[in-house]
């Protein structure tokens, strides 16, 4: 297995606890949300339109997020996406469990087993 492909699992498995991460507290559109995970993995995580998006869809199909076309002088129109009361229950199970993930993870590569 390639490194490519194990780092696009990584982040298909990520994508939805990241998206809602940064749904918590505020709402943003779908071209903010896709800059903040590049800005803030440092270039690591790149989402492209194609893949964000559908991913968008697919959270607000779900009723975990809602959005809503925003209009204002001067920009384009763009569809502001904010967490759900259910959203926000996912996300709480989903740090959760992640934060479990981690642990595990570490335990097993921790240098106090090399």
């Amino acid at each position: 297995m390639s490194n490519q492909s194990i780092d696009r699992d990584l982040k298909k498995g990520s994508a939805e606890l990241l998206i809602l991460s940064l749904l918590n507290g505020r709402q943003r559109h779908g071209y903010e949300i896709g800059k903040l995970i590049e800005t803030r993995s440092k270039g690591a995580l790149v989402f492209r339109v194609a893949s964000l998006y559908p991913l968008l869809y697919k959270l607000e199909d779900r009723g975990w997020i809602q959005g809503r076309w925003v209009e204002k002088p001067g920009q384009r129109r763009r569809r502001y996406y904010r967490l759900t009361a259910a959203g926000r229950k996912i996300l709480a199970e989903r740090q959760v469990g992640w934060a479990a993930f981690v642990e595990a993870i570490r335990r097993i590569t921790g240098a106090e087993y090399a």
